[in-house]
């Protein structure tokens, strides 16, 4: 088991220094900082960007005291560090995001990208724990959380985003594909997919910042829009750590499915026979 471990890291390994050779560098774009609502209330610059992050603050405080205190069932010590750092990452998203937005440029950036990563990363750790092996996943804490922060400091000292496309976007891949795939510890999986789900529309609406800020006549922007949206996969796993239970039976999302869809397909297939009877009746005229 050791040896496919360090088989699985080396592969891993590889196919990231091969993705590094064949791929060009991917500089930071400037015009990443010039979002469409620029408005100034209160004395804040950019104010919709800044305070649409206040959520993140509530919700990452709020798991992390949910945690501690024991309201969330644990099953394994590893989770409770996986889903701490999550939630510390969830609630400094709201200061790093909330500094860079006062003025935008690639120094403050950092500051927004860094908590998110290690949001990012703890989430990986953590489904490494719940369905693959608890000691490996919780030994991939750390090192998860660290490969985050040095493709940060690689983009801000390279001005290449590669590795830091690599720790965002893969996990929005593999997340969705294990919690369909693999056989979860715990009941409720599918709010997995529903928090995928909001942090997909959520990119999708960061793309769309301009042309939401005109759809909507000025009134608010894809990219807070997309604070708001994003906030809500910490919400909705929040709400998943509240329900869910051990589930006995660990049946992965697929085959869950094909269960329901198999008996949705036999209950079209089984068409009821029905028996009519006819009488007849006699119309009898009455003489007046």
């Amino acid at each position: 088991m050791r040896k496919r471990t360090v088989y699985a890291w080396l592969v891993a390994f590889l196919c990231f220094i091969v993705l590094m050779i064949v791929t060009p560098t991917i500089p930071q774009s400037q015009e990443y900082h010039d979002f469409a609502d620029q408005r100034t209330f209160f004395g804040i610059p950019n104010a919709l960007n800044v305070i649409s992050n206040f959520p993140f603050l509530v919700i990452g405080l709020i798991g992390v005291i949910l945690c501690f205190r024991g309201y969330f069932m644990f099953s394994l010590q590893g989770e409770l560090w996986g889903w701490t750092c999550f939630y510390v990452g969830v609630a400094a998203v709201a200061i790093g995001s909330s500094y860079y937005h006062l003025k935008p440029d690639d120094a403050r950036l950092v500051w927004d990208r860094l908590p998110m990563t290690v949001a990012f990363t703890s989430i990986m750790a953590i489904f490494i724990i719940e369905r693959i092996d608890e000691r490996k996943g919780t030994l991939s804490i750390a090192p998860l959380i660290l490969a985050g922060i040095i493709s940060i400091v690689y983009w801000r000292f390279f001005d290449d985003l590669r590795p830091y496309a690599v720790v965002q976007f893969l996990p929005c891949i593999l997340i969705p594909l294990m919690a369909i795939l693999l056989p979860p510890m715990y009941t409720h999986s599918a709010f997995w997919l529903w928090a995928a789900g909001f942090y997909l529309l959520a990119k999708v609406l960061e793309a769309a910042d301009k042309e939401v800020y005109e759809w909507t006549h000025h009134i608010v922007s894809g990219h807070t829009l997309k604070h708001l949206s994003a906030a809500l996969v910490p919400v909705f796993l929040t709400l998943m750590l509240a329900k869910r239970a051990i589930d006995n039976e660990r049946q992965s999302l697929i085959k869950v499915w094909r269960v329901y869809w198999s008996k949705a397909r036999e209950g079209n297939t089984n068409v009821e026979n029905q028996t009519y009877s006819y009488s007849v009746v006699q119309n009898v005229e009455s003489n007046q």
